[in-house]
């Protein structure tokens, strides 16, 4: 039977339309299970009607014709149940209804089974026959099985046909909807320009060569000629990215340098295999080990690889490079956005971009951010190859992109941007005053960085300080460990950078989920396994040179902080002082006098939360990592647009765990930060304000949304909000009464933004 469904998946995946596909699962569901009728029935959304769409052994006159109401009859009672429903005898049944176009009065035995996709039921499939019995479990089984595929190709049919304006039956809609996970804020109307990947290297097949050399020298051309783009791209980006945002593209370059994929692939070359093939087999093994990290941010690395592979393979097959005309208002759409593909299109005409894979932590959405474009990333669900020279309204805020749009709709959004406009040019303003209550309290508001290009957007918007350093970036772009001086000069620009300011620079957080490709690490489960703190204890080598470069860099500056990640036991944090204080020790030995710097823990898994009060008592202060935290409470990856809709800061168990970690900082008398996503969403910084925290950490395009906030309310009036949503069993629920309240306040205009 397993044989059988899967013949009938791959024939119904290569069908040319949804018709097509649905005649071929009644003909071939049929044949499968030897009864004497299969029929399909979808919902029409438009009408809430069951239509007959595909059957074998009814009266193919019906099709198209017979309908009935989503609570009508057997269709509508398998529908309404969301669940199998088998009988012996159908007519008997009180909600059996008759149709005389069907003939269907001479089949006793009925199986319906509902169609469901993300939890919208969308038809009805069912199998019927003449004998009076039951089908048994593993026809229900098989035909369960078989409507969970055809879920998927009836939801492809709709989205294809929604993003024209018709629905599947034919009917006009406009207004359709794609939901995604935000990349950079901000809303963008304009035309979409697919660009789809110049080479696919899963398609590469295996050849042995005799004429090594031959290839050795197609390779070296194709790495040169792409060396070249990146030169290209890199100055045609120069006059809208700093310097530093500049920089990523040096690792694009590092990465084709001999030292990095090119001794590997001529490695495979040398033993017999043809450059492409060599290329394909180096370049797989990256994006394989990147695949499984954990981090979202390196993670994302995965796809940069993946796009170097591409271009260098483009120029192997010698590929014809078209010639494409952007329009004004280029909406960028693509399977992976790639930092290169920004640079392919004018300044001056791209307004947005669309992703259907990666996240909020990929290269091009920190581009996207430092260039102000709005972006989504993440969209699954969109129908992207048949998108080209479509209107889209790209809304980075919430996540979503809408085709068709109706005229109501886009003046809803092109007003949505002029009020975007006058914030930001309001909030400017902002950037040299402090963050102060209307009733006096101070709420310092820090930033996190992990790029050079973060440094001086963060300063421009008035950063107080640095709440996350991320120090794997330099670890990253090297193939080896980088040595005690070199990360000494990197920590070095970041202190000075912000000097007098604090830098809170957490400590090497690799490991199974995030391995680097000259330290692998493969897990059957890296989410729960070998990384973070876990792997530089058992590396203590790797601790104590970073920790003495952080101490060192800090020489005559004095504003570093070290910060513990994913800590979940207490005798982890004792290890890991010991080896704090023996690097502080060896580097006075040195002669350098460097005062001990504050430490402190990073509060991302529910363990630590409950150890909360223990842990507070031997560090400096708790940071808390809202991102990881809100994922292991609640069991939710929230760069998985599957499940995006489970993943909510605001949810009543992340809510009591804050201020569980809250009470824990107050009665030891030390301080609380939070360096989360939640920290720089204004609504939720007033929650965190009026828990007790001391310090919000956030992305700088934040920080001035969450400043003009915080100024504009009381310290009361924000604990009395809190006392008002923590009683609430419901993240949704929490948020609307909080939004309704501060609207209520005439505070409305910074809460466009997304959870």
């Amino acid at each position: 039977m397993l044989n059988t469904l899967r013949r009938i998946v791959q024939e119904v995946n290569s069908a040319k339309d949804l018709i097509t596909a649905l005649d071929i699962i009644v003909q071939r569901v049929r044949e499968a299970m030897g009864t004497e009728v299969c029929s399909v029935y979808l919902l029409d959304p438009g009408s809430s009607r069951y239509v007959l769409m595909a059957t074998q052994g009814l009266n193919k006159d019906a099709v198209g014709v017979v309908s009935m109401a989503n609570n009508e009859g057997l269709i509508g009672y398998v529908g309404a149940r969301e669940e199998p429903v088998n009988l012996e005898d159908a007519a008997a049944h009180p909600k059996f209804r008759y149709f005389a176009e069907t003939g269907e009065e001479r089949f006793a035995s009925f199986l319906g089974v509902p169609i469901i996709h993300h939890r919208r039921v969308m038809g009805v499939l069912v199998v019927q026959q003449k004998e009076r019995r039951q089908f048994d479990e593993s026809e229900e089984s098989f035909l369960v099985t078989m409507s969970a595929q055809l879920a998927g190709v009836i939801a492809h049919a709709e989205a294809t046909g929604s993003i024209h304006g018709l629905g599947w039956a034919g009917e006009a809609i406009q207004d359709t909807r794609f939901d995604a996970v935000p990349g950079a804020p901000g809303v963008a109307i304009g035309q979409a320009v697919v660009i789809l990947p110049p080479a696919d290297l899963k398609a590469v097949p295996d050849k042995h060569v005799k004429d090594i050399e031959a290839e050795v020298l197609r390779f070296r051309s194709a790495i040169e000629a792409v060396r070249q783009d990146m030169h290209d791209m890199s100055a045609k980006l120069s006059t809208q990215l700093r310097p530093e945002e500049l920089a990523l593209f040096d690792v694009y370059l590092m990465m084709l340098d001999d030292a990095a994929l090119g001794n590997e692939v001529l490695a495979v070359i040398r033993g017999g295999q043809w450059a492409q093939g060599a290329l394909r087999e180096v370049v797989n093994a990256h994006i394989n080990r990147f695949e499984m990290m954990d981090d979202p941010y390196l993670r994302e690395r995965a796809s940069d690889v993946k796009d170097l592979g591409r271009r260098i393979l483009a120029y192997l097959q010698e590929a014809n490079k078209e010639e494409r005309v952007f329009p004004d208002q280029t909406i960028l759409v693509s399977e992976e956005l790639s930092p290169v593909m920004l640079g392919e299109v004018p300044k001056e005409k791209l307004v947005g971009l669309v992703s259907v894979l990666g996240s909020g932590s990929s290269h091009v959405a920190i581009l996207a951010r430092a260039m102000g474009i709005p972006t989504v990333m993440g969209a699954v669900d969109l129908p992207y190859t048949r998108m080209d020279g479509l209107e889209l309204i790209v809304d980075g805020n919430h996540g979503e992109v809408y085709s068709n749009p109706s005229p109501e709709l886009r003046r809803h959004y092109l007003e949505i941007v002029r009020e975007e406009l006058e914030l930001v040019q309001g909030l400017e303003k902002l950037r040299d005053v402090r963050c102060v209550t209307t009733d006096g309290h101070r709420m310092p508001l820090f930033v996190n960085t992990g790029l050079l290009a973060d440094v001086a957007r963060s300063l421009d918007r008035g950063a107080e300080g640095v709440g996350l350093y991320r120090t794997e970036v330099p670890f990253m772009i090297q193939d080896r460990f980088p040595s005690e001086k070199e990360q000494q000069a990197t920590y070095r620009e970041q202190l000075e950078a912000f000097h007098p300011l604090p830098v809170t620079m957490r400590s090497l957080d690799i490991g199974g989920d995030k391995a680097l490709t000259y330290f692998p690490i493969r897990e059957d489960n890296p989410f729960l396994g070998w990384r973070g703190i876990r792997v530089t204890l058992d590396h203590p080598e790797i601790f104590l040179v970073q920790t003495r470069a952080m101490l060192k860099a800090s020489k005559g500056l004095n504003n570093l902080r070290i910060m513990l990640p994913m800590i979940s036991s207490v005798y982890e944090v004792e290890e890991a002082l010991h080896l704090i204080h023996r690097a502080h020790s060896e580097v006075c030995d040195e002669g350098m006098e460097v005062p001990m710097p504050p430490v402190g823990v990073m509060i991302e898994v529910p363990a630590a939360v409950y150890q909360a009060r223990e842990l507070v008592q031997m560090v400096d202060f708790l940071s808390v990592g809202t991102n990881d935290l809100t994922q292991y409470l609640l069991a939710v990856d929230r760069n998985n647009p599957r499940v995006a809709d489970l993943y909510h800061s605001l949810h009543p168990a992340v809510l009591q765990a804050l201020i569980k970690i809250a009470t824990a900082c107050r009665e030891a008398g030390k301080p609380m930060s939070v360096c989360g996503e939640m920290a720089g969403d204004p609504a939720s910084a007033v929650l965190l304000m009026a828990m007790g925290c001391d310090v919000l950490s956030m992305n700088a395009t934040n920080l001035p949304k969450v400043k003009w906030l915080l100024r504009q309310i009381s310290l009361s009036d924000a604990k009395a909000l809190l006392d008002e949503v923590i009683g609430l069993d419901n993240p949704h629920l929490v948020q609307s009464t909080l939004h309704l309240a501060l609207r209520n306040m005439g505070l409305e205009k910074v809460l466009r933004q997304g959870r």
